[in-house]
């Protein structure tokens, strides 16, 4: 995945996410959801294989990226995140959905689907 850091237009693939490519990120993509995670966290750990599903099932309706909170602790702070994981769901550049916590896949593509429309 690190090798694939530039913004394409309908990744099927989570994007590396990082303070500084956080706001050209949110702003080119209509629907994204990022995945706030760091390596040591086991419950992220185990969230990873259904955003990386996800990042397939959905390519064309939502794209996912992933923020590590530990190397790009600014943006995490600015969305006052505690507790990893932790997704935020991002419209049209406006955060539209907050979800805490590792859940199956099935379930985290309702709550996606849900607060995108």
């Amino acid at each position: 995945m690190e090798e694939k850091k530039e913004p394409i237009e309908s990744p099927d693939y989570p994007l590396h996410i990082t303070d500084e490519n956080f706001d050209e990120v949110i702003k080119k993509y209509k629907v994204i959801v990022v995945d706030f995670w760091a390596p040591w966290c086991m419950p992220c750990k185990m969230l990873a294989p259904a955003i990386e599903n996800l990042a397939k099932k959905l390519q064309g309706k939502v794209v996912f990226g992933k923020m590590n909170v530990d190397e790009s602790p600014n943006i995490p702070t600015k969305f006052n995140i505690m507790s990893i994981p932790t997704l935020i769901v991002f419209k049209d550049g406006s955060a539209v959905g907050t979800f805490v916590g590792a859940m199956p896949e099935h379930t985290l593509e309702e709550k996606i689907l849900s607060v995108i429309g």
